[in-house]
Order: structure tokens, then C-alpha cells, then sequence
């Protein structure tokens, strides 16, 4: 799409009057309300699936002596294409979507071995351009001849429209930097200094996001609230983005202030701050219990409305809701229920969790996605007492692992009914009873083991991959580094390290 005819198309979606599209998405949940009454969304078992994000980074092949390896690339739209993968925000993003599959021993194996497969596809049709897809939270090395500044920031007006250069051409991510939002998209993170006339800074970040689809559509709001609790304790267990690129930092300061001061988890400030500086309200959120699901699907029709785009509806069954599935796309919650489906007989009623950042490898990430739905299992069988965990606990919770990692003080109420704040004692009885669902499903003691031991290693041995890059970064700058070369250098050693145990390896080799 060139820039002129893109110009034109965010023009459309900016006519587009919001409380038509308001009206039409309240109707549309009239629809959903009455099919979910029948049982339409009812399914014979809870399902699984997952959406995982990639950066591509340079290989650097052509110039092998040179300081650039692994910079931030641009995708080609053609291989992007040709891989399979899904645009995402920027250029340098890549987006795989695991085909959902029963939650059962072979339905977890299938995902595994889909995400697997594609991605050394991928890997295959990337490498001989020069290019690598990596897994990670927060990209820190910009390309080669530019800084990150300037990525983020280059745009165009084209005719009173702001295009931004290196985003994708989806014309809702740059309709959203010309509505009626404030004039710029902020980044609010201790000693961070970036912000943008458009959506870019948000494509700093990756994450994977498992989706939990329930047997019954009516269990949604009892499984959200477990959700909510187990947000913080996986997010303290999966951190991996505690640097920025080095040129995003405030001029003068010090080092040991941004790793003394620096957060475990920047994604979660990054996406939260730069659409809710933003918006009028907190779009972007630590969402609140659910105690219906008409509490659920009111919550989409009546959150803030920012690109009121036109749909097109056809005779599948979600065209019967076309409205609200698209104002959903722009309902940002951390954790949000989600209904869908194609037709009638696919229609579902599915939780999708958003705190994760991508992990340094498949395994892990695998690791991640297997203990949430084991999790939603375990927790909701045995109606685990940390359901009753207070809201505010739980919001806090999340946000402490953000700042902390495992360091953070969790609050819990154990299987016995004991209250702790120790994040080991909760992440434990957390995996505990990830495996009991693991195995109520169908997985035996050797996979169990399998997906869990990753995540119960990073708690005996203290250590996240967010914190193994706080290492690295030290570690260089006590032997005397810039900081910006121990960045930078860290980064590469992790592009590195996983080239060799990203499909077939785990953190714990590194």
C-alpha cells in the first residue's frame, strides 16, 4: 500500500462516526448474550492456544568485522508472507499463531511441534537474507545506521495524515496516531525518555499469549478470577525486558542508578504508557474481577472507543458480532475474556493472557504457556482458596513482579488456606497445581516434569532471564565497558546463546 493510498484509507476510518460504531457493537452483544443462553459457546473440552511474537535482527554476514551484528531489522512484506508469520506493528515484527488444539497430552504435543516446525521454517527461509527472528521481550540494539530514536520516531504527513515509517502498513495502527487521541505516545519508565507522534514505541516489545478455552462458557467469570491471581506470580517467573535501547535513556544518567532503579519487566510500562498517555481513560489496564458474562461483554462495548473502523459481514457466525469482535482489538487488558468463532459449531468463550514476554526459547515459552492452562486446571478443580485472594492483592502482585522479577513480595493464600508474601512458597504451590491439572488432562509424570522443571530451576536458582541480562550487564560494566557497549554486548550474547537452544535447548543451558 503506498503512502498516499494509505493516507486515504486512515481518512475513511476516521468518518466512520464512533457511536454508530458504539451502537452497533451494543447490538452485536445482544447477539452474543442471547447464543451464549443457548449454549452455543459451550464446547466438550477446555482448548488451548498461542500467539508468539518475534524481532528479526541482522545477521551482519555482509560486514562480519563490523559492530552491527544483530541490530533490528526490517521483515520484507514478501517473506514475511512466505514464512507464514503475521504483521505485526513494525517492520521488524513477526507474529506465529499456533492452531488452537484440545487440552490434552497430544493437543499440548501438537502445539509444541507447530510452534517448533514453523519456526525452523522460518529460520531456514530468513537465514539465507540475512536475517534472524529471535524471542525475546524488548529489542535493545537498533539498526545498523540509525538509533533507536530514530526508528521509533521517523514519520511522514502525508496531506494532514502522520504515517509512521517503519510500522506496518495496517491501517488501524495508524489510524489510532490520527484520531482524536493527544498528540503523543509516551514511554514511562524509570530513567526512560522516548516518546512519539505515533504508535511506534510500543514495538519495542514482544510477548506470547496463551489462549484458555473452557468447556463452559458460564465457568468464565470463576476461571478470569483465577486468571487475575495467577498474573503475577508467572509474570515474576517469566521477566525478560529489563533494558531499553541505551540511546532511550534521560541524558546523565548514572549506570548503577538505571540497574539499581530499573524495572525486571519494561514491556508492561511500554505498552501501558504509551496508549494511555494517550487516551482518555486507562485503556491499557490490570483488568477488574468479572462477575457475569454480561459484565464481561458489556466492558467491550462501553470501553473508550479509538478506531471506529467499518466491518464487513459475511454468513459466518462472528459476522454476526463483526462490530464488537473489532472493538475488542482494541480492549487492552493484561488478562481479557474473549468470545469467537467461525461458525456456529467453533464458537467459543476463551481467556486470553497477555502479561507474558516471549522467553529464550521455545521450551520456555512452551514452559510458560503449559503452567498457565495447567494452572487454570488445577486451580479451578480443586477451587483453590487463592480465588479468594483480594483484587487489589492480586493488581499488586503484578505490578511488583514487573518492578522485581522473583524478588518481588507475592502475596498468596496457600492450598491449606495459610496466607504468605513469600513468592517461592506461592510459585511453588502455583506449580504444584499446574501439574495436578497437567495430569487431570492427561499428561504423565515425564511431561509434567518436562514443561515444569524450566520454570522450577529459575526459582531454586534465583534467576530469570531478565535477571541473567542484569548479570551480563554488571558483569561488563565491572570490567569496565560503556554502557551502552554492556548492552549492547549482552544482547548479542543472548542472540547467541540462543541460535544454538532455541528450538531444541531451554534457559538452563545458558
Amino acid at each position: 500500500m503506498t503512502e498516499s493510498s494509505l493516507a486515504a484509507a486512515v481518512r475513511d476510518v476516521l468518518a466512520v462516526d464512533p457511536e454508530s460504531y458504539r451502537t452497533d457493537a451494543a447490538t452485536d452483544a445482544d447477539f452474543v448474550l442471547s447464543e451464549l443462553s443457548d449454549g452455543t459457546f459451550d464446547n466438550h473440552q477446555s482448548i488451548l492456544g498461542l500467539e508468539y511474537e518475534f524481532y528479526a535482527v541482522s545477521e551482519n554476514r555482509w560486514n562480519p568485522g563490523d559492530d552491527g551484528s544483530h541490530g533490528l531489522a526490517r521483515v520484507p512484506r514478501r517473506l514475511l508472507e512466505l514464512i507464514g508469520f503475521e504483521k505485526e506493528l513494525g517492520l521488524h515484527n513477526a507474529e506465529m499463531t499456533a492452531t488452537p488444539q484440545p487440552f490434552n497430552a497430544d493437543g499440548v504435543r501438537a502445539i509444541e511441534s507447530e510452534v517448533r516446525s514453523q519456526l525452523t521454517a522460518a529460520l531456514d527461509c530468513t537465514a539465507p537474507e540475512g536475517l534472524r527472528l529471535v524471542s525475546d521481550g524488548l529489542w535493545t540494539i537498533p539498526p545498523t545506521g540509525e538509533t533507536a530514536r530514530e526508528y521509533l520516531t521517523d514519520s511522514v504527513d502525508d496531506d494532514g495524515v502522520r504515517i509512521a515509517t517503519n510500522m506496518t502498513d495496517a491501517v488501524r495502527y495508524h489510524a489510532m496516531a490520527n484520531g482524536n487521541l493527544a498528540d503523543t505516545f509516551r514511554v514511562e519508565a524509570p530513567h526512560v525518555d522516548i516518546a512519539a507522534e505515533t504508535l511506534m514505541p510500543e514495538s519495542l516489545i514482544t510477548s506470547i499469549q496463551p489462549h484458555y478455552q473452557m468447556q463452559q462458557a458460564m465457568d468464565l467469570p470463576r476461571c478470569f478470577t483465577y486468571a487475575l491471581r495467577l498474573a503475577g506470580p508467572l509474570l515474576a517467573l517469566g521477566v525478560n525486558a529489563p533494558f531499553f535501547p541505551p540511546d532511550l535513556y534521560e541524558e546523565g544518567v548514572d549506570p548503577e542508578t538505571i540497574l539499581a532503579e530499573g524495572w525486571h519487566e519494561n514491556r508492561i510500562a511500554v505498552f501501558e504508557s504509551v496508549l494511555n498517555t494517550a487516551t482518555e481513560t486507562d485503556k491499557v489496564a490490570f483488568p477488574e474481577d468479572i462477575d457475569s458474562l454480561e459484565t464481561a461483554i458489556r466492558r467491550v462495548v462501553n470501553d473508550e472507543v479509538i478506531v471506529p473502523m467499518d466491518v464487513d459481514r459475511s454468513d459466518r457466525f462472528h459476522d454476526n458480532f463483526a462490530t464488537l469482535r473489532r472493538k475488542h482489538g482494541t480492549f487492552w487488558r493484561w488478562v481479557r475474556p474473549v468470545f469467537g468463532g467461525p461458525s456456529r459449531s467453533a464458537a467459543n468463550a476463551r481467556i486470553e493472557f497477555r502479561p507474558l514476554p516471549a522467553q529464550p526459547t521455545v521450551r520456555d515459552s512452551m514452559a510458560l504457556t503449559v503452567a498457565f492452562a495447567g494452572a487454570m486446571e488445577g486451580l479451578t478443580r480443586t477451587e483453590h482458596p487463592v480465588g479468594d485472594l483480594p483484587w487489589d492483592a492480586a493488581r499488586d502482585n503484578f505490578y511488583a513482579a514487573m518492578r522485581n522479577g522473583l524478588a518481588a513480595d507475592i502475596e498468596w493464600i496457600l492450598a491449606d488456606g495459610t496466607e504468605t508474601t513469600d513468592s517461592t512458597a506461592a510459585i511453588t504451590d502455583l506449580l504444584d497445581h499446574a501439574a495436578e491439572g497437567l495430569r487431570a488432562v492427561g499428561l504423565d509424570n515425564e511431561a509434567v516434569d518436562a514443561y515444569l522443571q524450566p520454570l522450577m530451576w529459575r526459582v531454586d536458582n534465583e534467576l530469570t532471564p531478565a535477571g541473567w541480562k542484569r548479570e551480563q550487564v554488571r558483569g561488563r560494566l565491572d570490567d569496565g565497558e560503556g554502557f551502552e557497549t554492556a548492552i549492547h554486548e549482552m544482547q548479542r550474547e543472548y542472540i547467541d546463546h540462543q541460535s544454538e537452544t532455541l528450538i531444541d535447548g531451554d534457559f538452563r543451558d545458558w
